[in-house]
Parts: structure tokens; C-alpha cells; sequence
């Protein structure tokens, strides 16, 4: 065999081992792309399939998976339904919660939630300084005693516990965390790429939703 046949040999094995493992990588499995959640929880998404990110704005990986989870609602199935949870381990995630109820109290989580991301990923903004966080959102546009108002209300604190109390039910080791029909979990660490993420987000609501079609 000369060197061009073999070369093409070696072009032609390598395509089938790469689809082998493509193929493989199909199905999702039980333990190593998702886990089923010990306590169930109530679904909130009523007959729609219901889909929950956990985060954290800290969290270079939930920095990471959040432009990939943005053009998946692009394209969400008319059957799911997605919402945003700011996941609370410890104390010093509690400001970034806050953060977040604010702002979607304001309507302005999404034109701020990306800027949030940057400026701690990439700017090194400590945003969970309140003083600092709130000269950083009278920059962007809303007025800070609004913001500051919202941010310290009895309706942002309530859900800033009732986000604590999810954290601990769901079982949660980590984030980002998304689950599926309050059912199924996935994370970061399950993925090896936030794209693997996305590819079990769409694996798991096609199972729950042939689990269903069952009943």
C-alpha cells in the first residue's frame, strides 16, 4: 500500500471511529448525563414541560453555559417552559439573588443580566459589595434609590428564601444546574462542554416527554 492509500486508510478510520463515538454519545445514560432528583419536586410548569436553571453570577461555568442556554429559548419547544433560579450555598451568593429579583422587579433583568455576567467575568467588578453594585447599576441606566428600594424589599427577600429552599430540596451540589419536569438534573460537571449541557436539555424533555405519551 504507498503512502496515499494509506494516509486515505487512516482519513477513512478515523471518520468511523469519530461517528462510532458520535453515535455512542446519541443516547444519554442514566449517572453520567443526568440524575434523577431523590425528591421530586411540584411542577410548576403545569401540562408544560418545565425547565429550571440554577446559577450563580459567579460561577465561570454558568458564564460560560449562559449564551448557549440564551439561543436554546431561541428555539425552546412549544411544550417547555424556562425560568431562571439564583441558586443560595452560602451567604456571599445571597447578593447576587438579590441582584437578580431585583432587576426582573424592575424589568430590567434582561438588558442587565448579560452586563452582569461581564462585569464580574471580565471587567472584576466585585458586585456583591452592595455600595459597589449600586454606583455599577446608577451606570447602566436605573436610578439607584429605585434599585436600592427593590433590592431591599420584603418581596425580593422572600424570594431570595424561597430560591435558598429550592437549592436544598433539588439536592443541588452545584451549578450551573439545570432540571428537567422537576424530575431530571443536569450540570456543568456532567458535560464536558456547555454544548453537551444543551444536548441533554433536549434529550430529557424528548424522555419526558415520550414518558407521557405512557400515561
Amino acid at each position: 500500500m504507498n503512502s496515499f492509500r494509506l494516509f486515505t486508510a487512516v482519513l477513512v478510520l478515523a471518520g468511523m471511529s469519530a461517528a462510532v463515538i458520535s453515535g455512542a454519545r446519541a443516547e444519554i445514560v442514566e449517572g453520567r448525563d443526568y440524575t434523577v432528583l431523590s425528591h421530586p419536586q411540584p411542577a410548576d410548569g403545569g401540562k408544560s414541560i418545565e425547565v429550571i436553571e440554577f446559577f450563580w453570577y459567579g460561577c465561570p461555568h454558568c458564564y460560560q453555559l449562559h449564551p448557549r442556554i440564551k439561543a436554546w429559548l431561541k428555539r425552546m419547544p412549544d411544550d417547555a417552559t424556562f425560568r431562571y433560579v439564583p441558586a443560595v450555598f452560602r451567604p456571599t451568593w445571597v447578593p447576587g439573588a438579590k441582584t437578580f429579583y431585583a432587576l426582573e422587579a424592575l424589568g430590567a433583568r434582561d438588558m442587565l443580566q448579560d452586563k452582569v455576567y461581564d462585569a464580574i467575568h471580565l471587567d472584576k467588578i466585585d458586585l456583591s459589595r452592595d455600595e459597589v453594585l449600586f454606583d455599577w447599576i446608577a451606570k447602566q441606566g436605573i436610578e439607584r434609590q429605585k434599585f436600592i428600594d427593590a433590592y431591599n424589599s420584603f418581596s425580593v427577600q422572600n424570594q431570595v428564601s424561597r430560591a435558598t429552599r429550592m437549592s436544598k430540596d433539588y439536592g443541588l451540589s452545584g451549578v450551573p444546574a439545570v432540571v428537567v419536569d422537576d424530575r431530571y438534573l443536569t450540570s456543568g460537571s456532567m458535560g464536558s462542554t456547555p454544548e453537551d449541557t444543551i444536548r441533554t436539555l433536549d434529550a430529557l424533555i424528548e424522555k419526558v416527554r415520550k414518558e407521557r405519551m405512557k400515561k
